[in-house]
């Protein structure tokens, strides 16, 4: 048993948790499935591989971007404040776990093991329990499982190590099954079948802006996207996306850059006291367009050969499976504009939630972290336009943000992480895990059987809802599409 336990760490520190070479590992066992030569193997492999690396390079200088903005909002106006991130919530249970609940992260490894294997069994059996995703974002799953260990573990701490450990896995991989599940009809219509849905942070997030959005744009009429509108004059240079994401980065940050000041970002180590103020705005806010640039690169770099290698698994391991990839994967399709308005929309959101908070004396104030208020927001402003235009990517997310950080607030303080600086922030988990942690902690048994049904419940109403094209989705899109348009037509 301790030889496996270090095989599996040993996988999870090296592999699982490195999205990049999880995903050249899927890419190799999907290749040799098809019984690709070596040399196209090993082509497919790198190009995955590198192509996610190009990605994460894109998503991690937007991220180390925002930090001076991140950072002085907190210290310039003594803001003492969780922060709503992925990491900052996965550095608040490594912090925390062992001195509120006597436990150690190893057991957080463990349960995503566990977690990851119910995934893969529903799937397995996806003719039975509708399940067509597997969850492929390791990273993500760590801090997921983080945040589900504490949650879970505060909402039943009477039952014993065993029990609570499957119970926690079951829920967890039920989570990441269903939530992905729910994200293929939405993403397969927006990047015309090719062949994955998203695993991240916003899955169920995903499924309701897609459905609010359609209902958005029948009302409207015809759905008037960001690519459909031509706009006039001097307005058509945003018609260019890293012009655009250029301007707007450059007015909404470097207002802030402006109120934060030279002196305070000197001090703090941010610029030099040689270099100019006004250029020093000018390199961080045009710096968005070139990261999110190089994001996007690195998406259209791996996806193909993820997508492609993926239907081998399909074929042989998994029948009508799709692999469930990060968000960012999303800005490669529809509106690059949606992208930087999303964010926008939601960073409004969410910093006039935020001075509410601070208004209204709440025991926990909230500050922005970058994950949240860009991934989110951008991830669903795309999915937002391509069914409702331009007004669902703009409200959708705006509303979204308000959320992140209500939600956050309220869950964080009450299970005790916010004394820990931080919480995951992400939109299922401001809405969905803290109604999950509220049934199973005043239903206890019977709150963990409702949720397990509500789960199993949720695939099988989607099929019950489009018998004919569910499966199609995955193994025939354009067959798929074809009984859609026909759909609409008898509608409308």
């Amino acid at each position: 048993m301790e030889m496996f336990l270090t095989i599996w760490s040993y996988f999870v520190n090296n592999v699982l948790t490195k999205p990049q070479y999880f995903v050249g590992l899927m890419v190799l066992i999907g290749y040799m499935l098809l019984r690709h030569k070596w040399y196209d193997t090993l082509s497919g492999v790198i190009k995955a591989v590198v192509g996610f690396m190009i990605l994460q390079v894109g998503s991690g200088g937007l991220v180390s971007n925002f930090r001076p903005v991140l950072v002085g909002l907190k210290d310039k106006f003594q803001l003492d404040a969780m922060v709503i991130d992925p990491y900052f919530g996965q550095n608040a249970v490594d912090a925390g776990v062992g001195e509120v609940f006597g436990r150690t992260f190893g057991d957080v490894m463990f349960l995503l093991l566990i977690a990851f294997i119910v995934n893969i069994l529903v799937v397995r059996f996806s003719r039975i329990t509708k399940m067509r995703a597997l969850f492929t974002t390791g990273h993500v799953q760590v801090q997921q499982a983080a945040t589900a260990f504490w949650l879970i573990l505060f909402a039943l701490p009477f039952l014993n190590n065993t029990m609570l450990l499957v119970v926690m896995a079951i829920v967890l991989g039920l989570y990441w099954a269903v939530g992905s599940n729910l994200t293929v009809e939405p993403t397969q219509d927006l990047t015309e079948g090719a062949g994955f849905c998203i695993a991240h942070q916003q899955m169920f997030g995903i499924w309701a802006v897609a459905k609010i959005a359609e209902k958005m744009g029948r009302k409207n009429g015809k759905v008037r996207r960001m690519e459909d509108i031509e706009l006039p004059g001097f307005m058509s240079i945003f018609n260019e996306n890293l012009v655009s994401t250029a301007l707007l980065m450059t007015i909404f940050f470097g207002a802030i850059l402006v109120i934060l000041g030279q002196d305070y970002l000197i001090s703090a180590g941010f610029m030099s006291e040689t270099q100019s103020f006004l250029f020093y705005i000018l390199d961080v806010c045009l710096k968005f367009s070139v990261y999110l640039t190089v994001l996007q690169l690195g998406v259209r770099t791996f996806v193909t050969e993820l997508t492609a290698s993926f239907q081998g698994i399909a074929d042989k391991l998994l029948p009508g499976a799709v692999p469930g990839v990060d968000c960012a994967v999303a800005y490669g399709f529809g509106s690059p504009n949606a992208v930087p308005v999303g964010f926008l929309a939601g960073a409004l959101g969410q910093f006039l939630a935020i001075i509410g908070l601070i208004v209204l004396k709440s025991p926990t104030i909230v500050i922005a972290g970058f994950v949240p208020v860009f991934f989110d927001n951008a991830t669903l402003a795309v999915y937002a336009n391509n069914k409702g235009g331009f007004k669902a990517a703009v409200i959708l997310p705006f509303f979204a943000g308000i959320i992140q950080v209500l939600g956050s607030a309220l869950i964080a303080t009450f299970v005790g992480m916010a004394s820990y600086g931080g919480y995951l922030g992400m939109l299922d988990w401001a809405t969905i895990w803290p109604g999950i942690t509220f049934v199973l902690k005043y239903l206890g048994m019977a709150g963990i059987a409702i949720i397990i049904i509500v789960f199993l419940a949720i695939p099988q109403l989607q099929y019950r809802a489009n018998k004919e094209g569910y499966f199609k989705c995955t193994e025939d899109y354009d067959e798929y599409a074809r009984l859609k348009a026909e759909k609409e037509a008898q509608r409308g």
